[in-house]
């Protein structure tokens, strides 16, 4: 179904975030009534704190942006890397995007794009806001975090310097405003003087109500009183290193990181002082930092990671917690530096938080944007092997990733019993989370990721790879999270690819909703299903898929992929695939094996036909709609 551009105000901000806080895809009814689809809300997605607003279903003077039909990735194409594959250009002086809010806010996000520079490396620009006609300040926009070029199937080879084809077009910009304005204003984005970039793209905005910062707990003593200084530009990680490293010691309760912009060049860690391995790779333990809230307080880097002096590991870079056990932190951002994904002489982005992560850590509320990775829980064990202790009941909630060059967070190396809810990922350049049960572990009989939960998180536009994966394990559950708008790769895969530990016992997906999911990759010759079972050299054993709406799939809404194992006996229940654009509603490759059930589970507008098994195929499908459609 092909939405129409319509010059309106919104009852819900916008549709598609209306849509899918009911549960529901774009254009889709609901059989059982709007009771049961505002039921469906409250277990599907984050609950997040602002409100969306989707430049397109404003009002606008502007160019539209669409995707093609097989929202062609890599070739600087704006329409497919926009939320619901649609935006507004702003070519002249007075173009705008408007649009009315639906509730109380004091905070904006835009997720836009303007243009590079001529030989690399971004420029800065502006552009005006204005609230109900009255100018309130010029927002600063940078492209200096975008524009990749290359080849996406190779990543690490992904330069900055301009070539005929890009990609992360997109990135963000934020601002805490002087005031908070109700609900009813109408917010505009305009081109004005002085906003001189060749041009600006408008994909989509955050308004929020933010609170003020919180006051320092009694128990916690403030990075100031070790010589901090907040808002000055001046390097405070001597300071913020020494406050961690007396909590460590036991000499204060907690650590108290007031509101404030913090420079921070490099990454928090114990230093070794037997100087094992080539770099630092031991992490802190036993420490609490809080912070006044992410709005608030804020550290960043102003070096690109591999250009920073004394990091632990080039990696994982010069900002950010390098964590063994033992720590919860709280209510702060992590802004990067990063601008690759990798290149010549170790050039990459950073990783935000990265470690063994042990036993009892807990991340809640942080939001990290512009590193390599959000969150990499795990090291190989022959990383130190006395000090092995991997991730056990780890808890992240309220997390907000955005604009990486890899994953979001990462469980591995035998990271297991641990949880991410809650939580909001955006323009993730790998998988936006993921399960990896890898062999670098100190028994692969009984260290493998396992017991894993992700659930209720808000997925939007990963550039590269999938909304979710596990590769391996047992016991790892997908239940109840949004996930919109993959690039080149499905929504969600279970995939035996990168050397993984066996799947075995169950692993279950269930009460998702995909929207826009799948697409082309590798040389764009492989097409990539909503929901992907890829079996790549290993079985993919016990898997569960209920309770889950798949919604415009690029190709096929659930598609069991060619590989050397099978996947046996999946069972799929009470799942509606509508509308898969360039495939089917079910599709067994011709390459593909093993078997599947389908119990209640409706399928329409696939153009390929509704249950395809490909000739060739030794997979075997029972149930579900009428008629299985073997093309042998």
């Amino acid at each position: 179904m092909q939405w129409k551009h319509v010059t309106r105000r919104l009852a819900c901000g916008v549709p598609l975030a209306c849509l899918l806080a009911a549960g529901l895809a774009p254009g889709a009814a609901s059989a059982a009534g709007p009771e049961a689809a505002r039921s469906a809300a409250a277990d599907r997605g984050a609950d997040l704190p602002y409100t969306e607003y989707e430049a397109e279903d404003g009002t606008y003077e502007g160019t539209l942006l669409e995707a093609d039909e097989k929202r062609t990735f890599g070739h600087t194409n704006f329409g497919t890397e926009s939320s619901g594959r649609k935006s507004v250009r702003l070519d002249s002086a007075g173009e705008f995007v408007s649009f009315t809010s639906t509730a109380a806010a004091n905070s904006i996000v835009v997720r836009n794009s303007i243009p590079d520079a001529p030989r690399g490396g971004g420029i800065d620009a502006t552009l005006s806001l204005y609230a109900d006609g009255e100018f309130v300040q010029k927002l600063e926009l940078t492209s200096r975090h975008s524009w990749l070029y290359g080849d996406s199937d190779d990543p690490e080879s992904l330069t900055n310097t301009p070539q005929a084809d890009a990609r992360r077009l997109f990135d963000e910009s934020h601002a805490l405003l002087e005031r908070s304005y109700p609900a009813g204003t109408e917010f505009k984005l305009q081109r004005d003087a002085g906003d001189d970039a060749e041009f600006y793209v408008v994909d989509l905005v955050d308004l929020e109500e933010v609170a003020p910062p919180a006051e320092k707990p009694a128990e916690c003593t403030s990075i100031t009183e070790f010589g901090a200084v907040p808002d000055d530009q001046g390097d405070d990680t001597d300071a913020l290193q020494a406050a961690v490293t007396a909590d460590q010691n036991g000499e204060i309760d907690c650590v108290w990181v007031p509101a404030g912009q913090w420079r921070q060049e490099r990454k928090i860690l114990t230093d070794d002082p037997q100087d094992r391995g080539e770099f630092n790779q031991v992490g802190i333990s036993d420490v609490t930092i809080r912070g006044a809230g992410m709005w608030h307080s804020q550290f960043f880097t102003l070096t690109e990671p591999h250009l920073a002096d004394g990091i632990n590991h080039p990696h994982e870079g010069n900002f950010g917690f390098d964590i063994d056990d033992n720590v919860q932190i709280s209510d702060l951002a992590i802004f990067g530096s990063g601008r690759i994904r990798g290149g010549p002489d170790g050039a990459e982005g950073g990783v935000g938080l990265n470690g063994r992560f042990g036993k009892n850590t807990k991340i809640s509320n942080v939001w990290i944007e512009h590193a390599n990775v959000g969150v990499w829980a795990g090291r190989d064990h022959s990383n130190i092997p006395e000090l092995w202790g991997p991730g056990d009941g780890l808890e992240f909630t309220g997390m907000r990733v955005r604009n990486t060059y890899a994953d979001g967070i990462n469980f591995t190396n035998g990271t297991s019993n641990s949880t991410v809810a809650n939580s909001s990922f955006r323009n993730t350049g790998d998988d936006s989370l993921a399960v990896w049960a890898s062999r670098h572990v100190k028994d692969p009989a009984t260290d493998i990721g396992s017991d894993n939960t992700f659930t209720r998180n808000t997925i939007q536009l990963p550039w590269r790879a999938n909304g979710i994966a596990v590769y391996g394990g047992h016991g790892n559950t997908i239940e109840n999270n949004l996930i919109s708008d993959t690039m080149n790769y499905p929504g969600i895969m279970l995939a035996t690819d990168h050397d993984p530990l066996p799947f075995s016992g169950e692993t279950l997906i269930a009460g998702n909703g995909l929207f826009r999911t799948g697409g082309a990759f590798w040389g764009e010759a492989q097409e990539f299903g909503a929901i992907t079972i890829f079996p790549a050299g290993r079985d993919i054993t016990g898997v569960t898929i209920r309770d889950t709406d798949i919604e415009d799939s690029t190709y096929d809404g659930i598609q069991f992929k060619n590989g050397g194992g099978a996947a046996p006996d999946v069972t799929i229940s009470d799942v509606t695939i509508s509308q898969s654009d360039n495939g089917a509603g079910i599709l067994a490759q011709g390459g593909a094996r093993g078997s599947a059930t389908l119990t209640d589970v409706t399928i329409s507008g696939s153009a390929d036909g509704d249950v395809v098994i490909e000739p060739g195929s030794q997979f075997q499908i029972t149930g579900g709609p009428a008629g299985v459609t073997p093309l042998r």
